[in-house]
């Protein structure tokens, strides 16, 4: 009673204390001691929000991997940071103590942050930041301060290394030219094992002409951290504007980081502000052309409703965020938010956050099954190791693509299903985009090998008898067990879509793979419920493993087994410890039976007890601490996408089925969807 009256009154907080902006989460009672930040990334470069005024928390750069810390394996890097800085008035050095009336605010349409705040009497600050949309490894802060009496304005950047970094080296240097003079602050480290150069650079940009902008000073205080400064004389009333812009690259992205950071710092200075703004806004305008809208079914809704929409913008702003266009990386469950999960790539990617980008923006997709078809051949070493056959993909993967699993989790030896979600992600991303030459190029060559490992990693006892033992289920509470039914579900879809794959490239498929595919047993229990495993017993599981079977899978397409194995499996589930994206599952399923006030009931369920201040980020679980789960916010997209908005995935494109809104709903439309970027509309 007490846990209820508990998520009562956060969900009370939750629909009346929060902002209701769709595109805007404003913070007001910022309170240090629960601060929970929140992410502005560009795909590349992730800067993590602080309560503190001109500071940033973390700055966290893809790709940056190195052996150290936790668990033997590699893990993401903290980058320099490059956006702290200080500010003095009358030589008094600003201090959070001495502000009042704080603010914070993400503009997701924008991708910006900004922070405001009074500075005793003497001026009123405002900054924003931004990790530049158009420029990967790059970022700008925008500063403007008002002062309320005559006095001396001193601000300064600081250049700090991360205590894991070493061998620190820092530069300054000055280039002149007749229409400009730039700055340049500089720090290069190797990473803890030697084995990458991290690089970042920044430079100031000024308001005033060439000629008459301050004098920039640089000062060393030890060797982890230097900075450079300025002074400016005010008047009372006056407000002054000027911007930081830095970039941040490594070994891993670039043959020569040090130089490379300088021109980067040195490009994108001289594109100057007011473009670089200009630019950055227009390539978010370009990713919100593919949005998600609902509409409140009557006043007394809208304010639920209004909040619903923010958070789902908030979960699209994330994903969005955490890939982009281009690139080969994928993201860890936590994308760009910090160092969770050591950076690593699970099924997250693929299961979880690939379905809504992919149907939301391909082009975002695209680099994330490059990730995998650029790490083949280390699949391919992996399951020869094991004694397979093809490609099996590690649990756990970061930049070389072999196993990344702490020792300590058996998930690393024997979570196999991993392998058939990234054949599935494949076959899905040519049957989003009907491109043929991609599929006969890189999407074949996955599917290929990860049927050949299925072929010779189940034990064949006998007709509908090819068995997958030991194996860690997708419920990860269930662990060596056989015949689990997600794993067994998977295999057969990847089985199959590569043998459709073959037919249409004019290949001819291993005919032993349908063969298998139609052996793999799906259990059944004595009252007829589909069986998460041989040795299943009803006990409670950690996350959804047999429901996925109806969706994404569609190993189960009878709406009655599909709602006996939902009404079974949805009670097994504590209500503490279970990643956000059960829920998310549960509620797609409901809505696709028409039940849609239990779903609307597991939509909530599924993140806003999972839900940390000041802006509601979502935490892995319940009362959790560890956001932003990207991995969650990609599952409850999918409730709407394809529960709600009824989306589905076929060999020939996205098509709608008919399904059913929450009675607070009016309307739900999807925009941009795929290639040809369609509207789709459930009212």
């Amino acid at each position: 009673m007490k846990r209820f009256a508990i998520t009562c009154s956060l969900l009370f907080l939750y629909l009346f204390n929060f902002s209701q902006d769709p595109w805007k989460i404003t913070a007001t009672n910022i309170n240090p001691a629960n601060y929970y930040g929140i992410t502005v990334a560009n795909g590349m470069l992730g800067i993590v929000s602080s309560p503190e005024a001109f500071k940033v928390k973390d700055v966290v750069l893809a790709g940056a991997y190195d052996l150290y810390g936790r668990g033997r394996v590699s893990n993401f890097i903290r980058s320099f940071n490059l956006l702290n800085m200080y500010m003095e008035i009358d030589g008094r050095r600003l201090a959070n103590n001495d502000v009042t009336n704080m603010r914070q605010a993400l503009d997701m349409r924008q991708a910006s942050f900004t922070t405001t705040f009074d500075y005793k009497d003497a001026a009123s600050v405002s900054y924003t930041y931004y990790s530049l949309r158009q420029l990967p490894y790059s970022v700008l802060m925008d500063i403007i301060v008002t002062v309320k009496k005559d006095c001396n304005l001193g601000s300064a950047s600081i250049m700090e290394a991360p205590d894991a970094l070493k061998e620190v080296q820092n530069y300054y240097n000055e280039i002149d030219r007749p229409h400009t003079t730039i700055s340049l602050l500089t720090s290069t480290a190797k990473s803890p094992t030697g084995k990458l150069l991290m690089c970042a650079s920044n430079a100031f940009i000024f308001s005033e002409a060439h000629g008459s902008e301050p004098r920039v000073i640089h000062e060393m205080w030890d060797n982890n951290q230097h900075l450079m400064k300025f002074s400016k004389r005010l008047k009372a009333g006056e407000s002054y504007r000027y911007s930081i812009v830095g970039s941040s690259i490594t070994s891993a992205h670039h043959n020569d980081p040090l130089n490379e950071a300088e021109r980067l710092t040195i490009f994108a200075k001289l594109q100057g502000r007011e473009r670089l703004i200009a630019m950055h806004t227009k390539a978010w305008d370009e990713l919100w052309k593919s949005d998600i809208t609902i509409e409140a079914a009557s006043p007394s809704d809208a304010a639920e409703v209004a909040q619903t929409q923010q958070d789902v913008h908030s979960m699209l702003y994330h994903l969005y965020s955490f890939v982009r266009e281009g690139s080969s990386n994928s993201p860890s469950p936590m994308g760009l938010s910090g160092l969770g999960y050591n950076g690593h790539v699970f099924w997250d990617a693929e299961l979880w956050m690939f379905p809504a980008i992919l149907q939301m923006h391909p082009e975002l997709a695209k680099g994330m099954i490059e990730y995998r078809y650029l790490r083949l051949e280390a699949a391919e070493r992996n399951a020869f190791g094991k004694g397979y056959k093809g490609a099996m993909f590690p649990w756990e993967s970061a930049e070389t693509g072999v196993e990344e699993t702490p020792v300590w989790a058996l998930s690393g030896p024997f979570e196999h299903h991993i392998t058939a979600c990234v054949g599935i992600a494949a076959w899905n991303y040519y049957s989003v985009t009907q491109d043929k030459n991609w599929l006969r190029e890189k999407g074949w060559p996955i599917l290929k090998n990860t049927a050949d490992f299925w072929a010779s990693r189940v034990e064949r006892n006998g007709p509908g008898k090819y068995d997958i033992k030991n194996v860690v289920a997708a419920d990860e509470w269930a662990e060596n067990v056989d015949n689990n039914a997600f794993t067994n579900a998977a295999a057969k879809a990847n089985l199959q879509y590569a043998t459709q794959a073959a037919k249409l490239l004019g290949i001819t498929a291993d005919p032993d793979w349908m063969n298998v595919a139609g052996n793999i047993p799906i259990l059944k229990m004595a009252d007829g419920i589909t069986s998460e495993h041989l040795a299943y017993k009803g006990e409670g599981i950690k996350q959804a493993d047999v429901n996925l079977l109806a969706y994404p899978l569609k190993e189960i397409t009878d709406p009655k087994q599909v709602k006996k194995d939902l009404d079974y499996y949805s009670v097994r589930v504590p209500d503490a410890g279970t990643p956000a994206m059960t829920q998310a599952i549960f509620s797609l399923l409901y809505a696709r039976l028409g039940e849609s006030q239990k779903a609307l009931h597991f939509f909530k369920d599924a993140y806003v007890p999972n839900l940390n201040p000041p802006f509601n980020v979502i935490a892995e679980t319940k009362g959790g601490t560890n956001p932003y789960f990207a991995t969650g916010a990609g599952g409850i997209l999918q409730a709407i996408i394809n529960g709600f908005g009824g989306l589905e995935i076929t060999a020939t494109g996205i098509t709608q089925i008919k399904t059913s809104l929450p009675k607070e709903w009016k309307s739900l439309t999807l925009t941009g969807i795929g290639p040809e970027k369609k509207t789709f509309t459930v009212k």
